[in-house]
C-alpha cells in the first residue's frame, strides 16, 4: 500500500484549494492512500475531497481527540491528542509528503520529512533557503501542478 502525504495551511488561497483537490483526485485515481491532517479546512479539506471523489482511501491524523473538526471526506479519522506533535505521526506514514502552502505546521512537516529521509515536494511555494539545501540529496523538490507532482512520486516511488 502506498500513502501519500499532503500537507497544507487550514486556510489557503482558492488557487490552492484547486490544486490540493486536483492533486487528491490523481493520488487516488493512481490507487495511493492519501493522508493529510485530517481537518474540515483549507489544503486537508480539498485534498480528501479530490481523493474521495475519486474513489479514493482517505486517513485524517487529528491533532485532538474529539472528532468534531473532522473532514467528511475522511474515511479513517485519527484521533492522537498530540497537537503538532501529530506531525511525524504524518510523515513517518507517508512515503512521499507533498507540502502545499500553509504555515509553521506545515513547515514542521517539512523538517520532520527530511530528518525522517521522506522526500517532499512542495507545489506552488518555496519554503525557502534552508529546505531546497536539501535538493541536492535528493529529498526536496519543487513541483507547480499536480500532474508534475505526480510524475514526481512515480519517480520517486521506483
Amino acid at each position: 500500500m502506498i500513502i501519500i502525504g499532503v500537507m497544507g495551511g487550514g486556510s489557503a488561497s482558492q488557487e490552492s484549494i484547486e490544486c490540493a483537490y486536483e492533486l487528491g483526485r490523481l493520488i487516488a485515481s493512481e490507487g495511493w492512500v492519501l493522508l493529510n491532517g485530517g481537518r474540515a479546512a483549507g489544503i486537508m479539506e480539498a485534498s480528501a475531497k479530490g481523493a474521495r471523489e475519486a474513489g479514493g482511501l482517505t486517513v485524517g491524523v487529528l491533532p485532538d481527540m474529539d472528532t468534531s473538526q473532522t473532514s467528511d471526506y475522511i474515511d479513517i479519522p485519527i484521533l492522537t491528542g498530540m497537537n503538532a506533535a501529530r506531525n511525524y505521526i504524518n510523515v513517518l506514514s507517508s512515503q512521499v509528503v507533498v507540502a502545499c502552502p500553509g504555515g509553521a505546521g506545515t513547515l514542521s512537516e517539512i523538517a520532520l520529512a527530511m530528518k525522517s529521509k521522506r522526500p517532499v515536494i512542495c507545489m506552488g511555494w518555496d519554503p525557502g533557503p534552508v529546505v531546497a539545501a536539501m535538493a541536492p540529496q535528493g529529498m526536496f523538490f519543487l513541483a507547480a501542478t499536480p500532474d508534475e507532482i505526480i510524475g514526481m512520486i512515480k519517480d520517486l516511488l521506483k
